[in-house]
């Protein structure tokens, strides 16, 4: 079984004291409180504290929070973001943050050790524990085309959500669908918000989303109780506050007119905008273009050279074809905010030389005219730089001829 299910006899402990008997460092923990204070400037009331050890030290006093993870019609991509970051023993850190008492990818157990585990659990914990589901909820035929224990999906997320504290959709197809409900969607599949309307439940789409949003939601909610201030479509808007064509790192070659048209040309091998590739970037709500997952600079889709899919938005995801132009819906447009830097070289006709002649002429002769008014000499018209009449050739010695020292 899970780790924190060893202990599962025993109450559940604060954060500082399962990171001490587990040899957890004080350090580890900083270095996740750093991040999650980088995914959550603000909006998240945990992480709105000026110092990583504020923020350990209000965290390591909350009790870990119980979570039951139920995976539905997913990849358990999800899961694997949670997991493989990029610090050492990260995961292990994770798991020690919070209880996670029921999970099919990460437990041991199978079979009836499994059912058990769970029943034991949302009875445990009942009205105390945050659910998180990932993956779809097929829905056509009695939702017979997906089955946890030898029941339907529809009746596990039905049972177990009316004892959850709080829930969580994890990733766009728990979120919205995703990929199992593309057209011609043969099961039905749904989300979890499309089956429990009048439940208060968190979005949290992406494909995979950045693991620091879901543990920020769930630490907020064991701190005080409270879920983040979430916009239109369930999603926390520290996370989903921005849109990544304003903060996309390409965002000057697209105002530039300068894009990429093949893979492989020469515009993609010189990191341009991927705007007419179908890239989704000004359609999509998300901080991938600032919140890079596993504390890697780069790794997220442009990053890496590949146009936005929008994994985080309802009406684009898996319902706007990969490679199809969306509209702008910003003022700038591509090229006309700004010239385009490849200009058209051309020749300079005789005309313009002779004008810029002109011009040249008249100012010398301005200067020259000038000079005379910088003369001492009444009515000097000796060339500048010359001696007045009467002076004398001036020496070397910077004295004239024949004056007296």
């Amino acid at each position: 079984m899970l780790s924190s299910l060893v202990a599962s006899a025993t109450a559940l402990e604060t954060i500082d004291e399962r990171l001490l008997r587990c040899g957890i460092s004080r350090r580890s923990f900083l270095v996740f409180c750093s991040s999650l204070m980088i995914a959550a400037p603000y909006g998240l009331a945990i992480t709105a504290k000026t110092t990583p050890e504020e923020v350990a030290a209000g965290l390591g006093k909350v009790t870990r929070p119980p979570v039951i993870w139920l995976h539905f019609h997913d990849c358990t991509g999800c899961t694997e973001t949670l997991l493989q970051t990029s610090h050492p023993d990260f995961g292990d850190l994770i798991l020690n943050v919070i209880s996670l008492e029921y999970h099919e990818t990460l437990m041991a157990g199978s079979g009836m050790q499994a059912r058990q585990a769970l029943d034991e659990a949302v009875q445990k914990y009942s009205g105390k524990f945050i659910l998180v589901v990932g993956g779809t909820i097929p829905t056509k035929d009695q939702g017979i085309y997906m089955k946890l224990a030898g029941r339907p999906a529809l009746d596990m997320l039905d049972d177990i959500s009316g004892k959850a504290a709080a829930i969580v959709a994890i990733g766009s197809c728990a979120s919205w669908g995703g990929i199992p409900s593309a057209d011609p969607d043969p099961t039905g599949a749904v989300g979890v918000a499309d089956l429990l309307p009048k439940k208060s439940i968190v979005n949290i789409p992406g494909c995979p989303p950045n693991p620091y949003t879901l543990l920020g939601v769930r630490l907020q909610y064991a701190a005080d109780g409270t879920l983040p201030e979430m916009d239109e479509q369930r999603r926390p808007k520290f996370a989903f506050d921005r849109d990544i064509h304003e903060h996309c790192p390409r965002r000057a070659h697209f105002d530039a007119g300068n894009f990429v048209k093949q893979y492989g040309d020469a515009g993609h091998r010189e990191v341009r905008c991927l705007y007419e590739m179908g890239c989704k970037g000004p359609d999509t709500h998300a901080g991938c273009s600032t919140r890079h997952f596993n504390e890697i600079p780069d790794v997220w889709p442009i990053g890496i050279g590949a146009p936005c899919i929008g994994f985080t938005e309802k009406s684009v995801a898996f319902r706007v074809p990969m490679f199809e132009v969306v509209k702008i819906h910003t003022i700038a447009a591509p090229p006309t905010s700004y010239a385009p830097i490849d200009t058209t070289r051309g020749t300079i006709s005789p005309l313009a030389t002779g004008l810029v002649g002109i011009g040249v002429g008249a100012l010398v002769g301005a200067g020259y005219d000038a000079s005379r008014k910088f003369s001492k000499v009444q009515d000097d018209e000796s060339p500048p730089g010359s001696a007045p009449p009467g002076s004398g050739p001036v020496t070397g010695s910077g004295t004239r001829s024949g004056a007296s020292l």
